[in-house]
C-alpha cells in the first residue's frame, strides 16, 4: 500500500529555515509529479510548492516564490521542501501528496496519497 511520511517540521524562529521531508514507499515518485500543502488551523489546504517526474520543472505558490525551493531524489524515492526566510504566516501543518495529473497543478483534489502531515511554526 502507498504511504508519505512527512518528517522536519519544527518550532523555529522567524527568518530561520527548515527543511521537510516526504518518503514515500509503495510508489515509486519518479512516475509521478510530486506537491507540498499546507493547512493553517481554521483554514483550508493550500497549496504550496509542485514538482514535475524528473525534477526539471517546478512551480510555487507566490507567497513563498524565492524562500522555499522543492526538490526530489528519485533514488531515495523522497521530495524534499526547503524553507528560508521563514515568517510566522508559514506556520502551519505541511503535507505531500502525489499529484494524478500534471505537475504544475493547485487543486487539493487533484492529489492523492496523502501523508500525515508535519507541524511547523514559525515564531516571531
Amino acid at each position: 500500500q502507498v504511504q508519505l511520511v512527512e518528517s522536519g517540521g519544527r518550532l523555529v524562529q522567524a527568518g530561520g529555515s527548515l527543511r521537510l521531508s516526504c518518503a514515500a514507499s509503495g510508489l515509486t515518485i519518479s512516475n509521478y509529479p510530486m506537491g507540498w500543502f499546507r493547512q493553517a488551523p481554521g483554514k483550508e489546504r493550500d497549496f504550496v510548492a509542485s514538482i514535475s517526474g524528473s525534477g526539471s520543472n517546478t512551480y510555487y505558490t507566490d507567497s513563498v516564490k524565492g524562500r522555499f525551493t522543492i526538490s526530489r531524489d528519485n533514488a531515495k524515492n523522497t521530495v524534499y521542501l526547503q524553507m528560508n526566510s521563514l515568517k510566522p504566516e508559514d506556520t502551519a501543518v505541511y503535507y505531500c501528496a502525489r499529484s494524478k495529473v500534471g505537475w504544475g497543478t493547485i487543486y487539493a483534489d487533484n492529489y492523492v496519497h496523502w501523508g500525515q502531515g508535519t507541524q511547523v511554526t514559525v515564531s516571531s
